[in-house]
């Protein structure tokens, strides 16, 4: 067995309505209105997917911000042991959900920001490859080789959206 074989990732325009609810249990407001949004569905066999894991995306042009994340512990709890344990291997489903996102949007984005207030999500976005910037609760990961000036810049523009 493997991942794959009971997580499906996916990125979309339209918001899932499981996101909704999960997003403002979270968050206590409604998912943004706009895209990107990640989901890490949990497919059982004898049951519908699941939504175990959110993660919102906004395109800002030449970079991508990344907020707004939440896991359904709920749907962890209805895994079997054996696949517990794999996500668990993985770094947690947040951790498995973002390296998914990173390798989905590296094509189109030189870097990939992270704004995070959370010590754990933080922990996990730096094992994830995220790395600091100047910026309190700022983090970036570069896709790609990118001049010293030009990351400067970057990381100025996400920090001007801050907090997202």
């Amino acid at each position: 067995m493997k991942i794959d074989d009971f997580i499906t990732l996916s990125a979309t325009e339209d918001i899932p309505v499981a996101a909704e609810t999960l997003f403002q249990r979270k968050y206590r407001r409604g998912v943004p209105d706009f895209p990107h949004h990640v989901v890490a569905n949990y497919r059982r066999a004898d049951a519908e997917p699941q939504l175990a894991c959110y993660i919102h995306f906004t395109d800002c042009g030449d970079i991508l911000l990344g907020g707004g994340a939440c896991v359904d512990g709920r749907v962890l709890r209805r895994m079997s042991e054996p696949e517990r344990d794999m996500i668990h291997a993985a770094g947690g489903i947040y951790a498995h959900a973002l390296r998914w996102s990173v390798q989905h949007f590296a094509p189109r984005f030189a870097a990939i920001f992270g704004y995070c207030g959370d010590v754990l999500a933080e922990r996990i976005d730096r094992a994830v490859g995220f790395a600091a910037t100047a910026h309190p609760r700022l983090l970036v990961y570069f896709t790609r080789d990118v001049d010293a000036r030009r990351r400067r810049q970057m990381i100025e523009k996400a920090n001007s959206f801050a907090p997202f």
